[in-house]
Formats: structure tokens, C-alpha cells, sequence
């Protein structure tokens, strides 16, 4: 195992510099940079330092076989009813919010609507299953129809409007995770 590159692979992912792990592992930038060019090792003391930094333990660190899941199924889906704003949202993928983007399904009844999310950094995309809507963005409204689709920079007010005269269903895909 090349743990020098691992480590920089882990720092990468976490978006950190050199720098930013050395003063979270109490180390210096020129140690790190030693470390992840297999210059040095770390000590077992060391090691579970920049570990922890990473936010990762010893035991996953050496994990040759870090499972990936790549399929979801419906027994695992995590839904929440809003009968007040007359919509319900199911989350297709368990602990989305760690991944760069988060799919929904949500159900909008007729006189429904989302929930208003403020503006963010990111980016929506969203496919209208059945039904249509409206995509409100600030004081904008634009008409969405089954088999059409939708796709927006979060940077305003947004939200989806159901004042047709059927139950809407909508693909929803934020980046990163919003819902």
C-alpha cells in the first residue's frame, strides 16, 4: 500500500491543503508533504493524528476493499408528508448529504408546493414525471410539463408550484445536497 498517496488522495477529497492538514494534525506543511511523497513515514501516533484530520480511522485507512454502494432500492427510501404545503418528498438515496448531490422525489398534490429554499451555491435539475408545475424562481414563474425538465444556478429564491388540476411528480437533483 502507498500510504503517502492514499493520504493525499483523503486530503484531496476533503478539499485541504497541505497546510490546512498540518495545523489540524499539529504538524508541519513540509511533514505532510514528506509523508504523501513516501519520503517519510509517520508513526502510528502520527498516522492516527492525520487520520482523524481526515476524518477517517485507522481500520478504514487500511481497508483494501472500501465498499462502494451503487444500488438503492425502494425499501430504502426515506420519505416525509408535508400536508400542509401538500407535498411529499422521497429521499432515493440514504445519507445523500455527503455526496456532491442529492436526488428527490417529490410529490406535489394539486394546490401543492415545495418548501422555499433560499439562495445557495450550487446548481437544480429536475425532470417532471407526471403532472406539471411551475418552477418559481424569485418573482419568475416558468410552466414545466410531464417529460420536461428543468435546470437552474441556486442563486435565488426557488421553489416548485403544483396549481394544476392533477397530483405532479417530479425528479428533483440538487448539487451540492440542499434538502
Amino acid at each position: 500500500m502507498d500510504i503517502g498517496s492514499k493520504i493525499k488522495s483523503l486530503r484531496l477529497l476533503n478539499r485541504l491543503t497541505q497546510e490546512e492538514l498540518a495545523i489540524r494534525a499539529d504538524l508541519t506543511k513540509g511533514f505532510i508533504s514528506q509523508i504523501e511523497r513516501n519520503l517519510t513515514s509517520p508513526s502510528i501516533a502520527t498516522l492516527m493524528d492525520i487520520l482523524e484530520a481526515l476524518g477517517t480511522d485507522i481500520r478504514k485507512f487500511f481497508s483494501e476493499s472500501e465498499e462502494t454502494k451503487v444500488v438503492y432500492r425502494e425499501d430504502e427510501i426515506f420519505s416525509s408528508e408535508n400536508d400542509k404545503l401538500g407535498n411529499k418528498i422521497d429521499w432515493l438515496i440514504s445519507n445523500a448529504q455527503k455526496n456532491s448531490m442529492e436526488p428527490i422525489r417529490i410529490t406535489l398534490e394539486i394546490g401543492g408546493t415545495s418548501n422555499i429554499e433560499n439562495p445557495h451555491e450550487g446548481e437544480e435539475f429536475g425532470y417532471v414525471l407526471s403532472g406539471s408545475v411551475y418552477v418559481c424562481l424569485g418573482e419568475t414563474k416558468y410552466r414545466v410539463n410531464k417529460g420536461e425538465s428543468f435546470y437552474f444556478k441556486s442563486h435565488q429564491e426557488h421553489y416548485l408550484e403544483n396549481s394544476f388540476k392533477r397530483k405532479a411528480l417530479v425528479l428533483w437533483v440538487s448539487s451540492p445536497p440542499s434538502f
